[in-house]
C-alpha cells in the first residue's frame, strides 16, 4: 500500500491505496467490489508515461469513481468522474499512474497538482 498526499492542495486525510503493478492486480482493479471507502483506492502503475497504457474501463463496476492520472513527474495530468459501466476512459495527457478512488475525492485534485507517495 501507499499513502497519497496532494502537496499542492494538502488533503485533510491522505488516501491509502493498494499499489498495483502486476498485470493481475491491475486487471482485477475494483471490478466486482461492493463499495470503496472515501479515503481508500488503488494505484495502477505503469513503467512509462502513456495515454494508451493508462486507459481504463468501468465494465463490471458497481459504483462510480474518481480517476486521477499522474505522470512520472508526479503531476496530475487529468481527472475524471468515471461512471459505472463506462466502456473507455483515457487521460488527456500521458501518465504513469492511475489513482482510482471514491467519487467524493473529485474536488481534492486539480490538473497540475504535485502528489507524493509514501510506501507503508
Amino acid at each position: 500500500h501507499v499513502i497519497i498526499q496532494n502537496s499542492t492542495h494538502p488533503l485533510l486525510q491522505p488516501i491509502r491505496a493498494k499499489y498495483c503493478r502486476s498485470f493481475t492486480s491491475k486487471f482485477a482493479g475494483l471490478m466486482m467490489k461492493p463499495e470503496i471507502d472515501q479515503f481508500t483506492g488503488i494505484l495502477l502503475v505503469e513503467k512509462r508515461d502513456s495515454r494508451v497504457e493508462t486507459s481504463i474501463h468501468m465494465l463490471f463496476m458497481r459504483f462510480d469513481i474518481t480517476v486521477v492520472w499522474i505522470n512520472s513527474d508526479m503531476r496530475v495530468v487529468d481527472i475524471k468522474l468515471a461512471r459505472k459501466w463506462q466502456p473507455y476512459l483515457a487521460p488527456a495527457q500521458p501518465a504513469s499512474f492511475v489513482l482510482e478512488t471514491h467519487p467524493q475525492q473529485f474536488s481534492s485534485f486539480k490538473i497540475g497538482d504535485y502528489l507524493e507517495f509514501f510506501h507503508e
